[in-house]
């Protein structure tokens, strides 16, 4: 099969946030997105995702038996719901992220996973930018890329992922590749969703503060807020990213608030940082696009259009699907991984030249032949 040709790729995410397993297809050459395909989501149940918890912060080596088993049969399990992929884009979930240091730990096996599907699997995107330097995330710049080609955008706008982790990618359409110099810039704000859904957890035992009802009936504690602010992340230049515990000290500056007030805290924290990352576009975005779960929370998105002079609003305004977006940028990934295409660059996470990073892994039954 001709590399310009394209084909059905099939991608997964579990991301940060811990709650399940996306996956999506997308008919794609690695450069153009064509058509959207079918998507499913597996929740994990709330012993899934209190040993996934368990298991943040280790490493390879680690016992991690328990976490892998979980995260194997979950997207066994949704990945086999699918029909006519021609590849997969596994992205594992990532228990560590120490740029500059260990590097980065996604848990999964992919070379399993294809053995199981009968479908070649790409996986381990991220070890190989790391090896080069680079901080091994965000990844779906590339793909936000496509999409704004997608859209047909004529001036620079940036996609905002609410996840755990906040990242924020800004997009110059009128380049060619993404690769090219001023085409990209990528990083991670800083913490999203994550001290929120914790706090939710411990403190009211539920998941997460649905549509910010009790931010909502709450105020900012302004020291709090301008203590977060002192951290040194904030005035690092980009690229830059983070592991999902990495603001752990959140917790801390709340922790003598009322719920309301802490929820309502931790969230102006999530919007001040995506205020501070925005002052690092190189020029000012006509639109940002949000997708992930914190687009779903309506004081979040306020505090954002409060904070911003861009107009701030969900993919779905753009046509886009913002539940299955890192899914899809990972089948998409795939597709480039097959065909030698460049997955991160030095503006999306500082990596010190283009590298194409992942383990393509085929299954035994499958025949050798292009992709």
């Amino acid at each position: 099969m001709g590399k310009d040709i394209p084909i059905w790729a099939l991608g997964a995410m579990s991301g940060t946030s811990l709650d399940g397993v996306d996956a999506a297809m997308l008919h794609t050459d690695g450069e153009t997105i064509f058509e959207f395909g079918d998507h499913a989501y597996r929740a994990y149940s709330d012993a899934e995702h209190t040993a996934l918890k368990d298991a943040l912060g280790r490493w390879q080596g680690d016992d991690v038996f328990a976490a892998q088993e979980i995260v194997q049969t979950a997207h066994q399990h949704v990945l086999s719901e699918f029909s006519g992929a021609e590849l997969i884009g596994f992205h594992g979930q990532t228990l560590a992220h120490e740029p500059g240091g260990r590097g980065t730990h996604q848990l999964g096996d992919g070379a399993e996973l294809a053995e199981a599907l009968g479908v070649p699997v790409v996986w381990d995107f991220r070890s190989a930018d790391g090896e080069l330097g680079g901080e091994g995330a965000p990844f779906a710049p590339f793909y936000h890329f496509a999409c704004a080609k997608w859209m047909n955008a004529e001036v620079p706008l940036a996609f905002l992922n609410l996840g755990g982790v906040g990242n924020l990618t800004w997009v110059d359409p009128r380049k060619s590749r993404p690769q090219e110099d001023g085409a990209l810039l990528a990083f991670d704000t800083g913490p999203a969703n994550a001290p929120m859904n914790d706090v939710m957890t411990t403190r009211r035992d539920q998941p997460f503060d649905r549509d910010g009802a009790l931010a909502r009936e709450g105020e900012v504690a302004q020291g709090a807020l301008e203590l977060f602010l002192d951290d040194p992340y904030f005035s690092r230049m980009p690229p830059k990213s983070l592991d999902r515990d990495a603001f752990a000290e959140m917790i801390g500056l709340v922790e003598e608030l009322e719920d309301a007030d802490a929820v309502a805290t931790l969230t102006g924290m999530s919007a001040a940082a995506v205020l501070r990352g925005m002052e690092h576009c190189p020029e000012p975005p006509e639109r940002l696009l949000v997708t992930g779960g914190g687009r779903k929370n309506p004081v979040l998105m306020d505090m954002l259009r409060a904070a911003l002079d861009c107009p701030v609003m969900p993919v779905e305004e753009a046509g886009l699907n913002g539940d299955m977006l890192e899914a899809q940028a990972f089948a998409f990934l795939a597709v480039r991984v097959a065909r030698g295409l460049p997955t991160s660059c030095p503006t999306t996470t500082g990596v010190k030249a283009a590298v194409s990073g992942g383990i393509l892994s085929r299954p035994a039954s499958v025949e050798r032949r292009a992709i």
